[in-house]
């Protein structure tokens, strides 16, 4: 059964794929992101993107207002949890 969470902090593992010439300028943009660790990465997806809020809510307006409507990005994938 699952745990139930109330309060605690909201983290999120974003799993992006991007148009191969718009990667560098992605990057850049996701950096700029406050509260977000930012890798390229090697396999099926280009970059990871750790993002740390103190509410789930928070994670999915950082995903909604900054992530999600970068150009260049094509996909994302979005695993989340609480501690």
């Amino acid at each position: 059964m699952a745990e139930h969470h109330s309060g605690g902090v909201a983290h999120a593992y974003v799993l992006i794929n991007t148009e191969p010439a718009r990667t560098e300028a992605v990057l850049e943009r996701l950096s700029a992101i406050s509260g977000a660790r930012v890798r390229e990465v090697l396999g099926p997806y280009d970059i990871v993107v750790e993002l740390e809020a103190d509410a789930p809510e928070y994670v999915t307006q950082i995903l909604r207002e900054k992530i999600r409507h970068i150009p260049g990005i094509t996909s994302t994938v979005t695993c989340t949890w609480m501690e």
